[in-house]
């Protein structure tokens, strides 16, 4: 599983990820664990509507893996 600790909702990086609320988008090794600066943002980006039927969030951090760092867990 990899993680971004970049707050998708304020940018901002979650510095403690012991105390982060956060997501899991996908499933296996594929899936992404998605930390959060608050509970506030994490619920803004639940509420975010997919464009596509079939898109997930996971599909946003394809197009920006290359601008932040992935830790893998």
């Amino acid at each position: 599983m990899r993680a971004t600790t970049r707050d998708p909702i304020s940018g901002n990086d979650v510095a403690d990820r012991a105390a982060a609320p956060y997501v899991i988008e996908g499933h296996g090794r594929g899936a992404l664990k998605i930390y959060f600066e608050s509970e506030h943002n994490k619920r803004v980006y639940l509420s975010i509507p997919a464009r596509q039927p079939d898109a997930c969030s996971l599909a946003l951090y394809h197009k920006i893996e290359d601008d932040e760092d992935i830790l893998w867990d």
